[in-house]
C-alpha cells in the first residue's frame, strides 16, 4: 500500500482499539495506549516525508509537517499539517486538518467517526485565480495586481474592474473597487456589490470563510460527521 493509503486512514489510524488482531490478542490494550502507539508510529515514519493520500476520489500529494492526537473527553481530536499540497492540480501552500469528536465503535473491522474535520490553509491568489479562469462558463478573466487586488477583464467586452472578494458561510461576496468601459470611467453608483451562494461542496462541507492576506487567500472549511473503517493490521505493519 505504500504511502498512498486513504486520507481516513492518515487521519484516524491511531484510534483503533486493536480488535482485528484476533480475539483475545492485544484487547487489554487502552484506546490511549493505542492511540498514542499508532500516533507516535505514524509522526515517526511520515513527519517530513511526502505523502500521497486519496480524497473523494482525487490524488492528493503533500508533505506531512506535523501529526498529533490528543484526548478531548470522551473523544480524540487528531492535527496534521500539510504543506505543499497538489490536490488534483491544484496547487495549495499549507493546509491544518483537525478531526474532532473522533470515537470508536469496536469490531472487525474497528469503524472510526468524527463528529466534524476542520480544514484551515492558504493558497497563493496567483495560483486560485488561474485555476479560475480555467473555467470555460466565465466571462471574466482575472488577474493578480501588484496590489494584491483583482483586476478583472471581460472576455467579450471592453469592460475592465479592479475588485476584492471574500467568502463567508458559502456566500461569495465581491467589492468593486473601480471599473472602466471603453477606458471611460463609470461611477460608482453604478457598480454593484454582488452577492453570490456557492454551489454546495462534496459531503456537504462548508465553506466557512475566506479572505484575502496580500498575495494569499486564507480559508476554512468544515466537513461533517464522517465514518470510516480499515485494516489495523496492515496500518501496523506499515508504521512498525
Amino acid at each position: 500500500m505504500g504511502t498512498g493509503w486513504s486520507l481516513s486512514s492518515i487521519t484516524t489510524s491511531w484510534v483503533d482499539p486493536v480488535a482485528t488482531l484476533g480475539a483475545g490478542t492485544m484487547t487489554a490494550l487502552v484506546p490511549d495506549s493505542v492511540m498514542t502507539a499508532l500516533s507516535l508510529g505514524i509522526a515517526r515514519r511520515y513527519v517530513g516525508r511526502e505523502v500521497t493520500v486519496t480524497l473523494q476520489g482525487v490524488p492528493v500529494t503533500a508533505r506531512l509537517g506535523s501529526f498529533r492526537v490528543r484526548r478531548q473527553g470522551a473523544h480524540f481530536e487528531s492535527r496534521a499539517r500539510l504543506t505543499g499540497i497538489d490536490w488534483g492540480g491544484h496547487a495549495l501552500e499549507e493546509v491544518t486538518a483537525v478531526a474532532n469528536g473522533v470515537r470508536l465503535v469496536p469490531g472487525a473491522p474497528t469503524r472510526v467517526r468524527t463528529a466534524q474535520i476542520d480544514l484551515e490553509g492558504r493558497v497563493a491568489l496567483s495560483a486560485l485565480l488561474a485555476q479560475v479562469n480555467l473555467q470555460s462558463n466565465l466571462d471574466w478573466i482575472l488577474f493578480a495586481e501588484e496590489s494584491g487586488l483583482i483586476r478583472a477583464e471581460h472576455r467579450h467586452r471592453r469592460l475592465t474592474a479592479l475588485v476584492d472578494a471574500s467568502i463567508a458561510d458559502d456566500v461569495l461576496r465581491i467589492e468593486v473597487i473601480r471599473a472602466r468601459w471603453r477606458g471611460v470611467p463609470v461611477p460608482g453608483r453604478y457598480l454593484p456589490a454582488p452577492v453570490i451562494p456557492l454551489p454546495p461542496l462534496p459531503n456537504d462541507a462548508r465553506n466557512v470563510r475566506a479572505t484575502r492576506d496580500g498575495h494569499v487567500v486564507r480559508f476554512t472549511l468544515e466537513i461533517p460527521m464522517l465514518s470510516s473503517s480499515f485494516d489495523l493490521t496492515q496500518l501496523l505493519r506499515l508504521i512498525g
